[in-house]
């Protein structure tokens, strides 16, 4: 999608169609989520403070994030691309890979189809894509960049080769700034001038980002449409309005963090056995720790409880900018584990469970922030 927030923002309201706008906060400490194309043609872009985008557009809007809003438009979005073909893979919030081959017969080429699709989702949506098509991901990624916004790429066959040997190495996927200063050294501006390099060298230098670009330079990508999303990790941060070094409203933050995480794991019926904090100080420096447990839990409790025990086992020297709660080693809760323990543990856990998962329905029907934990309020 093109711009997706700030898209999604200017067609609810006619008012900011044609300006200069930047979803994000109004804190100092904001950075910008999407810049509408006005905005990107003064520098705005993703991830900038918000301060500095205000500096080099002086006539920049900014509109507040809404995540449920932005949600429910990329599910319908989804939707359409589900009436192509059943091998849809949702890579995020406003990207997707599309299995098309096989559909030719129904809905004609796969050219066909990309101008099909772009033209549904301006009609149904009021909302304009980039479609990239080609014989593999990588080149279909890269091709949907290309002709931004608003813009269809089509990679023949018979032009993959070209393609290829012409391709800039920084748009590569995987290949970053580090990455690129060994590329600069030995002279690699595109991705063709890897098969000069030999496959051997290029895993010494690069691992297993080497294999990966010697397999893509022959045109070869195994990396098929998933269709099944499993999530890996859950977490959730925020960056604060001021730097703090007390404890205690740490353990508030950590606090407010556990529930938005236990709550997400409980929506999709998943348990959580390995759990992390992450601090970033005000010297940008950034620490991450985590704990495995022994009893995967969903409950915010626990996983309050864990992280505020990481938290209190470093020792703070600096003030705290951002923190983040998070969890991984995900799985839906039948994992074998030793009964002993398990009886113990679980004993101390399930009427946190019980409780957090009435929370939600409550919250569900009266809306969040209804009932809070008191340390919230």
């Amino acid at each position: 999608m093109d711009a997706f927030f700030a898209s999604v923002e200017q067609r609810d309201n006619p008012c900011l169609m044609g300006k200069p706008i930047a979803v994000g906060g109004f804190s100092k400490r904001s950075v910008v989520a999407t810049a509408s194309y006005e905005a990107r043609k003064f520098g705005v872009h993703s991830a900038m403070p918000v301060f500095m985008a205000k500096k080099i557009c002086p006539g920049l809007i900014i509109v507040p994030v809404q995540k449920q809003k932005y949600s429910m438009v990329s599910h319908e979005i989804m939707e359409i691309f589900k009436t192509y073909t059943p091998l849809v893979e949702k890579v995020s919030i406003d990207e997707a890979y599309l299995d098309v081959s096989g559909c030719e017969r129904i809905f004609g080429t796969y050219e066909k189809i990309a101008f099909s699709i772009n033209k549904k989702i301006k009609k149904q949506l009021l909302l304009t894509c980039s479609i990239g098509a080609a014989q593999v991901k990588f080149l279909a990624k890269i091709a949907s960049d290309m002709n931004k916004p608003d813009g269809i790429t089509i990679i023949r066959p018979e032009e993959t080769k070209k393609f290829i040997d012409n391709i800039d190495i920084k748009k590569i996927p995987g290949v970053g700034q580090c990455a690129m200063k060994q590329m600069n050294r030995l002279g690699i501006k595109t991705l063709g001038d890897t098969k000069k390099i030999g496959r051997s060298v290029l895993i010494s230098k690069f691992g297993k980002l080497g294999v990966k670009l010697y397999d893509f330079s022959k045109g070869k990508d195994d990396s098929i449409v998933k269709t099944e999303e499993k999530r890996k990790s859950i977490s959730s941060e925020s960056t604060l309005n001021e730097d703090i070094k007390d404890m205690e409203k740490i353990k508030k933050i950590i606090l407010f963090h556990s529930q938005i995480v236990g709550k997400e794991l409980r929506k999709r019926d998943l348990f959580a056995e390995n759990i992390l904090i992450k601090l970033k100080f005000s010297d940008f420096s950034q620490i991450t720790r985590q704990k495995s447990l022994n009893v995967p839990v969903c409950s915010s409790s626990a996983i309050y409880r864990m992280a505020v025990q990481l938290a209190e086992n470093y020792k703070m020297k600096k003030r705290v900018r951002l923190i983040g709660v998070g969890t991984s080693s995900l799985s839906d809760g039948n994992k074998p584990v030793q009964m002993e323990l398990f009886n113990s543990v679980r004993e101390k856990t399930d009427k946190w469970e019980k409780l957090d998962r009435t929370v939600d329905l409550i919250s569900e029907k009266f809306g969040d922030g209804v009932v809070k934990k008191a340390a919230l309020t």
